[in-house]
């Protein structure tokens, strides 16, 4: 059965995003750039809520750009022609190879994991992200923690009264200091 994974750049504080709406300090230096260009490699579809769809945007004419360098044409070719649904309430349509989702998302999910395909079900977005892990939809967090204390913004977890036991699967430390956690939850 196909893994649903939720991946994110987070603060040393927990957000993906700082109290202004701000992530610049997400930018990546080449050696995470390929590390999360090899992460994308095992995604066989990729949930998004409408924000993360919006700023993710960017990849689906990013290859038309002539002075970008070969790894970042090499996140865009595979980026692109990966199957995306996009959970939204405004949107009335969406570009490139997404659909919008038709259904809930466990209904989404149950329907992506009965379906014959690799790689794995990936989550982008806090708020769906959220809705996940409330469900106990969630197999696996990856997160790439970023040295930096934000003060306050979107939570990288949800603030839920509920407790989830998780197994460390791997570590990663890059030379920008960040580190790469991936934990399994416990079933």
């Amino acid at each position: 059965m196909r893994s649903v994974t939720y991946s994110m750049n987070v603060s040393l504080d927990g957000y993906i995003v700082g109290p202004d709406g701000s992530f610049d300090w997400t930018t990546p230096d080449e050696e995470v750039f390929r590390f999360a260009t090899e992460e994308i490699r095992g995604v066989g579809v990729h949930l998004l809520g409408r924000r993360l769809y919006e700023t993710m945007l960017y990849w689906e004419t990013a290859d038309q750009n002539p002075s970008l360098d070969f790894s970042t044409l090499e996140f865009a070719a595979l980026w692109k022609p990966l199957p995306k649904v996009v959970f939204s309430t405004t949107l009335s349509a969406v570009e490139g190879n997404a659909r919008l989702a038709s259904r809930s998302l466990s209904e989404e999910i149950e329907r992506l994991r009965a379906e014959p395909g690799d790689g794995d079900i990936a989550i982008g977005g806090a708020t769906l992200a959220a809705e996940a892990a409330a469900l106990g939809l969630i197999d696996e967090y990856r997160a790439r923690v970023h040295p930096v204390l934000l003060g306050g913004g979107t939570p990288f977890f949800p603030r839920r009264e509920r407790r989830v036991d998780l197994e460390l699967v791997e570590t990663r430390n890059f030379s920008s200091q960040v580190v790469h956690l991936r934990y399994r939850v416990k079933r």
